[in-house]
């Protein structure tokens, strides 16, 4: 008989720890005993603000009403993400989601607009995104589903929302399912002296809570898969410099952007995250080239409305844990690892590993191939991110900083030089396995961030070039017409997903 787990222990609350408790209690529908240990005198980071398209997923494997998530949690909706500064200072490009025009025979949109813009006979390329260009004008509306011919069926989105808030909304969704929730600090981990497994955690109270399957969420501590086992942690701070983030909220000022904004600095780059009743604002920043306090004094120099708060500093190591799963210790969130939030990741790779995890939900002898085969995948997902996030400081033409000249100048990972070489000699990008981001965004970053293309997939040229530039005149007048008839973001919000004036209030 193969013996079934029956106790999990969830280490850590927050985001990590109450995704995970409450996915688990969708799935396993009561047949599993699942606790969660998380004490309030310990903070979460709670400045993950901002996601990517996958989190509606997780959303709808829950079965929340979205309207009731949005309002619950503050949000708003994200279509993409603006960078400012980034290739040179005063350029300005937009990685939205979804689609980016139509393709025509065997060859993707993108070159057929590439040897048009190439020749100076194309629009921007964010006009033939509905995405992108509905960003430019503070448009927003959920996809349409009988129109599938249509760009208005073809919005992709996320959103941005307060974590704290997001956290709380799932632990009450969690708790009516059977989680229970225990108050206290973990003082103990004690280990099978055979196995090395963990037995259980001691809290401050003195109570021991055994287990079989333990979770760690305990956030950049790796109680558990560090700290009690040692798993080890890979630097990656020789890639990506930044090692700091001051994070202040700020007063709504104007219109509420479907977009998140990253803004680069001298020594990093600047998040601005819309939010119904306040904007989260935060400089993430490398303390080898500029102090806390000169960072703290940037990002409230560059604030839009009133800081509602002391700036707040956070220190971390990019990188990741060696494993993710050692023993029967699972790490999600933070204490698998970090990576800087540039492109919004970091709430997604905690779903990622809640869906890894119910795919090789073990059995309670825990078998090694299972551990082996969920560690290899978690590996590829997080090098293929970091890769994507080198690849924004590396794509650079700034010369004006010692930050910008570290990053223009530096060596980069083998498998994003291969990738930016391809790019370079005919604008291709192949998407490798499942990895996170598809050729559309490796497609905008590298055009937004001026990366020099030489040629273009020679198939393009079956078409006349009358015939192209017919073809995409018409995806961008189609585009521009969808876009006037989409209702502004504020607009939707008010009609949809509004908080009441008493909550704004408060």
């Amino acid at each position: 008989m193969i013996e079934r787990i029956r106790d999990i222990v969830i280490v850590g609350g927050g985001t990590a720890g109450w995704m995970t408790a409450a996915a688990l209690s969708k799935v396993m529908a009561g047949t599993y005993n699942i606790r969660l240990v998380e004490s309030d005198e310990i903070g979460i980071v709670g400045v993950g603000e901002a996601t990517i398209p996958m989190i509606k997923l997780y959303n709808q494997a829950l079965d929340l009403d979205e309207n009731e998530f949005v309002r619950q949690t503050r949000g708003s909706f994200k279509l993409g993400i603006e960078f400012r500064d980034w290739g040179r200072i005063g350029d300005n490009y937009i990685h939205g989601f979804g689609k980016i025009g139509q393709d025509l025979g065997v060859v993707s949109f993108y070159h057929y607009w590439l040897k048009m813009h190439q020749a100076g006979k194309a629009a921007p390329l964010e006009d033939y995104s509905i995405n992108t260009a509905a960003c430019r004008h503070n448009k927003f509306m959920r996809a349409v589903t009988d129109r599938p011919k249509s760009p208005l069926a073809d919005i992709a989105y996320a959103y941005h929302f307060d974590a704290g808030l997001y956290a709380q909304f799932l632990r009450r969704y969690g708790e009516a399912r059977g989680v229970r929730r225990t108050e206290g600090k973990v003082v103990d981990v004690q280990l099978d002296g055979e196995t090395g497994f963990v037995d259980a955690i001691v809290l401050d109270s003195g109570e021991r809570i055994a287990g079989q399957l333990f979770i760690d969420c305990s956030g950049f501590r790796g109680l558990l898969i560090e700290q009690a086992l040692k798993t080890g942690y890979t630097d990656w701070s020789h890639w990506l410099p930044c090692d700091r983030a001051v994070a202040v909220p700020s007063a709504n000022a104007g219109p509420t952007t479907p977009y998140t904004r990253c803004t680069a600095r001298s020594a990093g780059w600047q998040w601005r995250i819309p939010l119904q009743h306040r904007t989260g604002n935060g400089y993430v920043f490398s303390s080898h080239y500029i102090s806390e306090d000169e960072a703290a004094a940037t990002v409230l120099a560059n604030l839009e409305g009133e800081a509602l708060a002391e700036p707040r500093v956070l220190r971390f190591t990019g990188g990741k844990r060696n494993k993710t799963w050692h023993r029967n210790v699972y790490a999600i969130g933070l204490s698998s690892g970090f990576l800087e939030p540039l492109e919004s990741t970091s709430i997604h790779m905690i779903q990622s590993a809640i869906a890894r995890l119910t795919a090789f939900f073990p059995h309670a002898g825990f078998d090694q191939a299972d551990i082996d085969e969920c560690n290899a995948h978690a590996n590829f997902e997080i090098d293929r991110i970091r890769d994507f996030l080198i690849m924004h400081y590396k794509a650079t033409e700034r010369d004006d900083s010692p930050f910008w000249d570290h990053c223009r100048t530096m060596e980069i990972p083998d498998s994003l030089q291969q990738r930016m070489d391809l790019f370079r000699s005919n604008g291709r990008v192949f998407r490798e396995g499942n990895e996170m981001f598809a050729e559309v965004s490796w497609l905008q970053v590298m055009n937004g961030q001026r990366v020099p293309v030489a040629g273009y997939h020679p198939l393009v040229d079956v078409y006349p070039e009358a015939k192209i530039a017919e073809f995409l005149e018409g995806v961008r007048s189609v585009i521009g017409k969808c876009v006037e008839v989409m209702p502004g973001h504020d607009a939707f919000i008010a009609r949809h997903c509004a908080i009441s004036p008493e909550t704004m209030a408060a």
